[in-house]
């Protein structure tokens, strides 16, 4: 097995400052990870008390961007919902150059209501927060590749820009990669094969894991794109311990089972965890993000980065 890219992945709306993120962040990258990427929400979903309360996704990369020089950043996955497109298309473009070229946009419909009715976002029905998604994805990309010194313009149902300067541009051309994920059969393939870089599938079995891949590869067949032009990943829940002692504190202290874990996500030894990710690996999956939920555990970082990485 080779060519397996290890990112990492933190929940902050559980309750993490930015100094927290910052120490996961620089740990992402001492340890030699990939990236270091975090979701997008406003309130905890999970956690107990969610203190001290959510970060904004963008605001917290760009400092991120500023303190790490190597590692990959980003999204999975920035609510659409959450801001308007054209906006949106300059905080990831100014972030990027931050970085030097090291960001990476995932884009969804968000889903959590919750967090919506808690700060006053509207929340319209599935079919209308896909049908924005769709245009968003127009239109973000389409201000990034427009060239310098054109004008962009779109008219759609949601959205109407007239002659935008399309500025500023991002650091990476022609644009940042653009993720797209989740498991849904009809909708999520045909915006990833038509506008992702990559495709993931975030917390779902192996073998629910493969029928979504394929389902993208057809989309991307039916369209008329090289299924080699799109990069396969998948998240999981990550736990590892270098025996059942480690391995149940750990589990313990995210308030997990670990036979639970050991059945839906990425948990147990070392060897256990290289195993697993070869599994995936032969489904075609060529990243992994690894959603690490106790983010004061740097030494599992680093247990995972000296007994894994190297053999994946």
């Amino acid at each position: 097995m080779e060519g397996m890219l290890l990112r990492i992945f933190t929940e902050p709306q559980e309750g993490a400052s930015y100094d927290t993120l910052l120490r996961v962040a620089k740990a992402t990258e001492e340890y030699g990870f990939d990236a270091f990427f975090r979701s997008d929400h406003y309130v905890k979903i999970m956690g107990d008390s969610g203190l001290p309360g959510p970060s904004d996704a963008w605001i917290t990369l760009a400092g991120l961007a500023r303190e790490t020089r190597r590692i990959r950043l980003g999204t999975l996955v920035t609510a659409g919902t959450f801001r308007l497109p054209g906006p949106l298309a300059i905080s990831v473009a100014n972030v990027d150059q931050m970085s030097g070229g090291r960001v990476e946009l995932g884009l969804g419909t968000g889903w959590y209501e919750e967090e919506h009715t808690a700060y006053g976002i509207p929340f319209p029905s599935l079919a209308e927060r896909f049908d924005r998604l769709e245009e968003q994805l127009r239109i973000v990309t389409g201000l990034w590749e427009t060239p310098t010194g054109k004008t962009f313009s779109f008219e759609g149902r949601h959205y109407r820009l007239v002659d935008s300067p399309a500025l500023p541009k991002p650091a990476q051309q022609p644009r940042p990669p653009v993720i797209i994920g989740g498991a849904g059969a009809k909708r999520t393939p045909q915006l990833a094969a038509h506008y992702a870089d990559e495709y993931n599938v975030p917390f779902h079995q192996l073998e629910e894991t493969g029928s979504a891949f394929e389902r993208v590869r057809a989309a991307c067949e039916q369209g008329g794109r090289s299924c080699q032009s799109m990069i396969f990943s998948a998240a999981q829940v990550v736990c590892c311990g270098r025996d059942e002692a480690e391995l149940a504190r750990r589990a313990g202290a995210i308030g997990r089972d670990v036979d639970d874990l050991r059945q839906h996500a990425l948990a147990g030894t070392p060897a256990e965890l290289v195993d697993t990710i070869g599994r995936f690996r032969e489904i075609g999956a060529e990243r992994m993000y690894l959603q690490v939920l106790d983010l004061d555990d740097l030494d599992h970082l680093e247990l995972i980065a000296n007994e894994v990485l190297p053999q994946v």
